[in-house]
């Protein structure tokens, strides 16, 4: 078995992607991105962090973090959200209890500098699209997306005529 080598910056950003156990699709209605929603916001206030990006997919998630200056904890971020989501969503009888929701890693890429941050958070963007789920960023509801182009960071057309650089490793080595 692979030795697993977390890269951890005090204050850094990181991309992350996040797979649900067997890529089973979870994430498939408000009620289950509702309660995602509510764990993260929760984890957030014990354990601060800035969601840069996000996009939530069916069966994986796509997200940049900003660590607060001196911290490198994303695993218990992490860690936190899995288990409480896990522990939510069973008690809800939105899944059977026993059946594992997530997938035993994550896979994260420590940002590098303002380019490597802008590429990947345009690729968290334009994934739905990568998918085959959505013919424009903007039609994809699950996605921070909407909140930058209300903030003037992206204008609400945008990815319909990007290319994904596939040349670029993103994700996982077989990104989902």
């Amino acid at each position: 078995m692979p030795n697993y080598v977390r890269t951890y910056l005090p204050g850094g950003s990181f991309f992350f992607t996040v797979v649900t156990h067997q890529r089973k699709s979870v994430f498939v209605n408000d009620a289950t991105i509702d309660l995602l929603r509510n764990v993260v916001r929760d984890v957030r206030q014990q354990l601060p962090f800035t969601v840069d990006a996000w996009v939530v997919l069916p069966n994986h998630i796509h997200a940049v973090w900003t660590l607060p200056e001196g911290d490198t904890d994303f695993s218990k971020r992490w860690g936190l959200i899995e288990a409480t989501y896990t522990k939510r969503i069973v008690a809800s009888r939105l899944v059977d209890a026993g059946v594992p929701v997530w997938q035993q890693r994550f896979w994260e890429h420590c940002i590098r500098d303002d380019k490597d941050f802008a590429a990947h958070i345009d690729y968290v963007y334009i994934n739905p699209v990568k998918h085959g789920l959505a013919s424009r960023v903007a039609d994809w509801p699950w996605s921070s997306f909407h909140r930058d182009v209300q903030r003037g960071l992206y204008p609400a057309n945008w990815g319909s005529d990007v290319a994904v650089d596939e040349s670029h490793q993103y994700g996982e080595p077989n990104d989902p």
